[in-house]
């Protein structure tokens, strides 16, 4: 049994839900279905998503500005459609402006399925007046005060080749006239970058725009975890119970270090880079998911998951309901484990407690709210690494107000609808009758938590099995 102990009365840190800040999706025409529409508008219903980003605005297939005869002509439709229904929902824009026309690149080069054109701009100074139109042209439809609340993002992870040249010196080249055009329309937009990933470039962009007196007012970057962090029996257990297991939490904290006094953003990181990667469906992904949200508090000002949806088409449009996409829903809508992990999130409070404690793979939270609190253990270790299920115990001080105690559970049995696809023969097409069942084994469930309350202290267990998430909620 491991015990966990914490006092409900005690002082506490901030928790704003910089999670809920923006969310990521996959490809700009994607946000003309409706069947993507209706799963954002979920998400922000009932995740509190309030940005959404994704690439490809300016690419072809949107068509905002192609060669005519000779003449460049600019098409804000299909944008404003987005943009609108954003807006109608609640949401806003979490603007990433790429990839580069046709009409106005200086090369062939493409990525994705869809082939975003990612050559630099054959003429900066024509890229510049697109994105002064351009933002300008929402100036006047949305209103400015609106469009000062949108933050600016410029490129997508210039610094690999699958994206350009990969050079700083190309990106800052196109960061200068971008920035200046956008702020040559108001100079209160908000605008950032580098948008890269790994979490490169940050002080020598920032040591950029000083230099050249150009404003950033945010930074962006990028990290996913990889296989690089050993195997059993490469390290002692004590070093891999903390370092691998928080390794986005220790680049974040590096990054923050740098970033200064800058806002920082994440607008991408998931469990994984990969986009068929199976722990994307599992349970595995919502206690990572909760873990390294909860270890990001005080370091950042948003975290966007990538994505909300396995809506999503840069290698091709899945079938398979459950084949290991970034979504947080699949395709016909079915909540996956992690879409559960951010519902728990959302309930919490924004008070964190301190909790003592230390274990190789559990670890335990204590939030306070208003006339309640929340116990949440993770159970948790990254691919290749020892787990078993472990029985978890929390001690809680000036707890004499707690009248009940509710249990919310994600792991291998619970809130797992890819288990209960499994057990179906997975079927690639599956029938109304089958969706329907998926998305009641989706569900988070409430079970009454029994608890020992003995002269105002608490003791609350649970069973942990290896990858889970359980919640408690107490109610004063």
């Amino acid at each position: 049994m491991m015990s966990f102990a914490g006092d409900l009365t005690g002082p506490s840190t901030a928790l704003p839900h910089f999670w809920q800040h923006t969310v990521g999706s996959g490809h700009a025409t994607l946000g003309l279905r409706s069947d993507w529409q209706a799963q954002l508008k979920r998400t922000h219903d009932e995740l509190g998503m309030n940005h959404v980003r994704f690439h490809g605005l300016l690419s072809d297939d949107m068509g905002t500005v192609i060669c005519q005869d000779g003449a460049l002509l600019y098409s804000f439709f299909n944008a404003d459609q987005i943009f609108d229904f954003l807006l109608s929902i609640g949401m806003k824009p979490f603007v990433e402006l790429s990839f580069m026309p046709s009409a106005l690149s200086s090369g062939p080069k493409t990525v994705f399925h869809y082939r975003a054109n990612v050559s630099a701009p054959r003429d900066p100074a024509q890229w510049a007046v697109l994105i002064s139109r351009l933002v300008a042209h929402w100036c006047r439809r949305y209103g400015v005060e609106e469009v000062r609340q949108w933050f600016f993002e410029v490129w997508n992870e210039p610094n690999l080749t699958a994206f350009g040249s990969g050079k700083q010196s190309d990106y800052f080249e196109l960061y200068r006239y971008t920035v200046q055009a956008i702020k040559g329309v108001d100079a209160a937009l908000k605008v950032g970058g580098p948008a890269t990933a790994d979490n490169a470039w940050v002080s020598d962009f920032i040591g950029f725009c000083v230099a050249e007196g150009l404003a950033a007012d945010f930074i962006t970057t990028h990290h996913y975890p990889t296989d690089s962090f050993g195997k059993p029996g490469d390290d002692t257990e004590a070093q891999l119970s903390q370092s691998r297991r928080s390794v986005l939490r220790d680049e974040a904290r590096t990054v923050r270090r740098e970033a200064g006094t800058l806002p920082l953003y994440y607008t991408e990181w998931s469990t994984s880079s990969n986009p068929r990667d199976p722990m994307h469906d599992d349970p595995y992904a919502a206690a990572f998911i909760v873990k390294t949200v909860l270890e990001a508090n005080g370091l950042v000002q948003g975290y966007s998951y990538w994505t909300f949806s396995d809506i999503f088409e840069e290698n091709y449009f899945p079938s398979v309901p459950f084949h290991g996409g970034f979504g947080l829903l699949n395709i016909h809508g079915i909540a996956k484990p992690s879409y559960r992990a951010y519902e728990l999130l959302r309930g919490i409070g924004t008070e964190l407690l301190p909790v003592s404690g230390v274990h190789s793979t559990l670890d335990a939270w204590l939030i306070r709210g208003d006339n309640r609190a929340t116990i949440i253990f993770t159970n948790f270790a990254l691919p290749r690494h020892p787990i078993q299920t472990e029985s978890a115990s929390f001690t809680l001080t000036g707890a004499g107000s707690v009248a009940t105690a509710t249990l919310r559970r994600i792991d291998l049995e619970h809130a797992n609808a890819k288990r209960r696809w499994q057990q179906m023969g997975e079927p690639e097409y599956p029938s109304a009758a089958e969706v329907a069942e998926l998305h009641e084994a989706s569900r988070l469930c409430e079970e009454i938590q029994p608890f020992e309350l003995t002269g105002g202290t608490l003791r609350v267990d649970a069973i942990m099995l290896p990858q889970s998430i359980a919640a408690i909620e107490l109610t004063c």
